[in-house]
C-alpha cells in the first residue's frame, strides 16, 4: 500500500457531557477559546463544540444534555487514548500546578522528561490530560522534531537510555553547522 502523508492534526474529538462542562473546562480552565457549536452532523441531536487550542487547529466536543460529568478515569486498554497533551510556555508552566490545585484539579506537579518537562491531570470527564513544555528552542529554520531526531541520533550513539540536555545541546550545534 502506498504510504498517505499527512500535514499535520486537523482536530480532535472527544466525547463530552452536557455543553456547559466542556465550555467551563475548555475555555474556563484550558483558556482555549470557544470557536463555534453546531449540531454533530451524524447525529443531530448530538451537539458538536469547537475549541482553539492555541495554533489554529481544532479540539472538537461531542456533548449531550442529558449527559452527566463523571470524573472516573478514563479505561487504559489497547486501543484507547492514555493521554492527551498541549504544548504550552515556560511562564504557563510554572504556574500550573499551583492554578490547576485551586481550581479543584490534582495534578502531578512538574515531570522531568528529559527534553521537556510535564505536568498531568484529569479533565472532568476523567481523561487524562498533560500540558508539555519543551526545555529548548530549535535553531532558525528548524523545527523541534528537526532537533529531536539528530537528539535521537546522539542518544543512540552515547548508548544513553532517554534524550537529555547533552544531546539537544550536540543536536542544536549540529543541525546550524549543517
Amino acid at each position: 500500500m502506498p504510504v498517505l502523508e499527512t500535514q499535520g492534526v486537523h482536530h480532535i474529538t472527544l466525547n463530552g457531557a452536557d455543553r456547559q462542562t466542556s465550555i467551563d473546562f475548555w475555555e474556563g480552565t484550558l483558556g482555549m477559546p470557544f470557536v463555534f457549536e453546531q449540531p454533530n452532523l451524524d447525529q443531530p441531536e448530538i451537539n458538536h463544540l469547537y475549541f482553539d487550542p492555541g495554533d489554529g487547529r481544532l479540539i472538537t466536543i461531542f456533548t449531550h444534555e442529558e449527559r452527566r460529568p463523571d470524573d472516573s478515569p478514563n479505561p487504559n486498554e489497547v486501543g484507547t487514548l492514555h493521554h492527551l497533551a498541549f504544548i504550552v510556555d515556560r511562564q504557563t508552566y510554572t504556574d500550573a500546578a499551583k492554578r490547576l490545585r485551586s481550581g479543584g484539579f490534582a495534578n502531578s506537579g512538574d515531570v522531568d522528561r528529559g527534553f521537556m518537562d510535564s505536568l498531568y491531570f484529569r479533565e472532568p470527564l476523567g481523561q487524562l490530560l498533560e500540558l508539555a513544555c519543551y526545555k529548548f528552542d530549535p535553531p532558525t529554520g528548524f523545527t523541534h522534531s528537526d532537533v529531536l531526531r539528530k537528539a535521537h541520533d546522539v542518544r543512540l550513539e552515547a548508548g544513553d537510555m532517554n534524550i537529555e540536555l547533552k544531546h539537544l545541546d550536540e543536536a542544536h550545534a549540529a543541525l546550524i553547522n549543517s
